[in-house]
């Protein structure tokens, strides 16, 4: 017991060591272009060019503004730091270097080193099981604008949707809701996880459409998934293919669908080839400070602005599909992800040509309530929500926004995080159609 304690004590002490570090190293390379009080437009955007990805840049240009301001630290919730310094020293990947081996809960990777020729998959694997949600969520009601980028405070509209969950479930790395930290169900299926969108309220044209996806432990094993078709109302089998591919299912438009970048960086670890990047500070929303977020005035309403960037310690990676197992639209995608709260604040996808195809960005709260007002959904210490997530397809210049909370949703608190809001029952095919309002 003595030995495992002064793990958990040299754990902590590193940790905390790191974050030092990276909040010291913002205040010299990184505001040498940009000092908090500066407000970024299209006609001052080369002071953060180097500071953003490509694709936030693209925004930046055509009209986005950014408001930048001190750098704050993100704290992990409590039961997850200590699920990390109990569990973490017994983690280690497989032999193919593909796959995790000995994960409980926490994160499975903490003491993450540059030099390490293994540090692009541990990385990704620290996303997979990130501190953001462990347990379970329920995302409830929501809405989203497609819109064409233009300049301007004229909004380009052109599609509206609203949902009335997005919600998951974990069945192994849980901290916070019985069953801990393993739930029963995953011996006898080997799912990690599950995963339901259901059901879309607006437009009429698909209203009831939904998919659930089920993710399995095993590596060779691909997800499976159902969606619901407003058009015959039925549910139907969807080839793990178009998921990649961002092919239209279910009715819905092939802008609106894409599974694997919902929440960040989503396909199957095992299906692609990483490459670490590199390191660097950088520009990212964190602590937002509007939710709902705001229609952006000077794009078109193709993103949210003006809202709070701060600078962040990023590692950068690059995921390049196993083309023997996945048929990915995308030739790589790029992926910034935070180094001390784990979320990819934006990632970047290009085409089989090389060219950037599409920019996912999300702007991040930190708090103890996912909106100021919330009567349930209070936590007795500060998590991260993600209050906008926006998709871009940079070649067309068609985005979708989406509002979390939604502007015109009955919902306001949104966010139901580690509270068992939902269980296994909710992803299932019976519990979509039931839900389904056509």
């Amino acid at each position: 017991m003595r030995r495992q304690k002064n793990s958990s004590s040299w754990i902590t002490t590193i940790m905390a060591a790191l974050g030092l570090f990276a909040i010291g190293a913002f205040s010299t390379n990184g505001y040498a272009q940009v000092k908090p009080g500066d407000f970024i437009t299209p006609e001052n955007a080369t002071k953060v060019k180097d500071l953003v990805g490509p694709g936030v840049y693209y925004k930046v240009e055509r009209g986005m503004t950014m408001k930048i301001v001190p750098t704050q630290r993100v704290d992990w919730p409590p039961p997850y730091k200590d699920a990390t310094e109990k569990y973490s020293a017994q983690v280690r990947l497989s032999q193919d270097k593909r796959s995790v081996v000995g994960f409980v809960a926490g994160q499975p990777f903490p003491l993450i080193d540059a030099n390490d020729p293994d540090v692009a998959v541990k990385i990704i694997w620290n996303n997979v099981f990130r501190p953001i949600t462990t347990d379970d969520y329920d995302l409830r009601y929501y809405d989203c604008d497609s819109a064409y980028q233009k300049k301007g405070p004229q909004t380009g509209q052109v599609e509206y949707f609203q949902i009335g969950h997005y919600a998951g479930y974990d069945l192994v790395g849980r901290t916070e809701v019985e069953p801990m930290p393993t739930d029963p169900d995953f011996k006898q299926t080997g799912r990690y996880w599950l995963f339901g969108l259901y059901p879309i309220l607006a437009p009429q044209e698909i209203r009831g459409t939904g998919f659930i996806r089920w993710r399995y432990a095993d590596p060779k094993r691909g997800d499976d998934i159902w969606s619901l078709s407003a058009g015959s109302r039925r549910i139907r089998r969807v080839d793990e293919a178009i998921v990649s591919s961002s092919t239209t299912a279910g009715g819905t438009s092939a802008h609106a669908w894409d599974p694997d970048h919902y929440s960040g960086f989503n396909p199957k670890t095992e299906q692609y080839f990483y490459k670490f990047l590199g390191e660097k500070n950088m520009l990212a929303t964190i602590h937002a400070e509007h939710s709902p977020e705001v229609r952006c005035a000077t794009d078109g309403g193709a993103s949210a602005c003006p809202e709070a960037w701060e600078m962040r310690h990023m590692y950068v990676v690059e995921a390049k599909p196993d083309r023997s197992r996945v048929n990915a639209l995308d030739s790589r995608t790029v992926i910034f992800m935070d180094s001390e709260m784990w979320f990819e604040p934006y990632i970047d996808t290009y085409d089989r040509s090389g060219n950037l195809f599409r920019s996912h960005i999300y702007w991040l709260a930190t708090r103890d309530r996912p909106v100021p007002d919330a009567k349930v959904a209070i936590y007795p210490f500060k998590r991260s929500f993600v209050v906008g997530a926006l998709s871009t397809d940079v070649q067309s210049g068609l985005a979708t926004m989406c509002y979390l909370p939604g502007m015109e949703t009955p919902e306001k608190e949104c966010w139901y995080i580690n509270m068992g809001a939902v269980d296994r029952s909710f992803f299932t095919t019976d519990a979509m159609f039931r839900a389904a309002s056509f």
